[in-house]
């Protein structure tokens, strides 16, 4: 479960406590799709938890949420005949959008970080092929939503739940980021953060209540 007012969690102590929760969890089981992503990741850029490679991680992340924007906008078209459908259909749109939005800010501030660091990438491998990944995942996730929306939402939990964890563990990984304070042109947006960790953990716990956001989406379409 996350903490109350979970979008506002930016005290360190909240924080860290967030992270040692996230860390004594148990990964959720993974299916097929899920796993072939992570494997392939790891596949072009190894298993060591990077900032180029959290970069690729939120370029993908915002894919579901896309695709589910695209789906929603066509139902649009068929359903504002039925305004009252039509009208729970564009509360979807805008908690999807709101969802995309955050992961947008990840991948600015990452970005930001790599250019910063002058982290030299290679282009092939962090420019083209995350947009490779990104395509089929988002024909995987429209696929899923058209055929059965709990299982695009059940591929997005993965997708969270795994970006949580491996959020968490970059920062027991890397305690000088406890002391490297966060400054960054996208606070005024994001948020300040007095050190790299607690700006990771803050992420990690987004991921989380994007996971639990897809969770309760699944319960809703069990009883609907």
């Amino acid at each position: 479960m996350e903490p109350p007012d979970a979008f506002f969690v930016r005290d360190p102590a909240l924080l860290r406590a967030e992270q040692r929760a996230t860390l004594a969890a148990p990964r959720r089981n993974y299916g097929l799709p899920a796993r072939l992503l992570f494997i392939t990741m790891d596949l072009f850029y190894g298993r060591e938890r990077t900032l180029s490679k959290f970069k690729v991680l939120e370029l993908i992340a915002r894919v579901p949420y896309q695709s589910w924007e695209h789906v929603a906008y066509i139902a649009m078209t068929h359903t504002y005949s039925m305004p009252n459908f039509a009208r729970r259909i564009f509360e979807f749109i805008k908690e999807a959008r709101a969802q995309q939005d955050n992961e947008q800010w990840h991948l600015l501030i990452l970005e930001e970080l790599v250019q910063r660091r002058e982290i030299s990438e290679n282009f092939l491998l962090y420019r083209v092929v995350p947009q490779i990944i990104a395509f089929v995942y988002y024909q995987i996730s429209w696929l899923l939503y058209v055929i059965r929306p709990s299982w695009s939402y059940g591929l997005n939990a993965d997708f969270e739940d795994h970006a949580e964890h491996e959020y968490m563990l970059l920062v027991e990984e890397n305690p000088a980021f406890e002391k490297e304070p966060f400054i960054s042109d996208f606070e005024q947006e994001y948020g300040c953060y007095p050190s790299l960790a607690d700006l990771f953990r803050r992420i990690g716990l987004d991921e989380r209540i994007h996971k639990q956001e897809s969770l309760n989406r699944i319960e809703k379409a069990r009883f609907s």
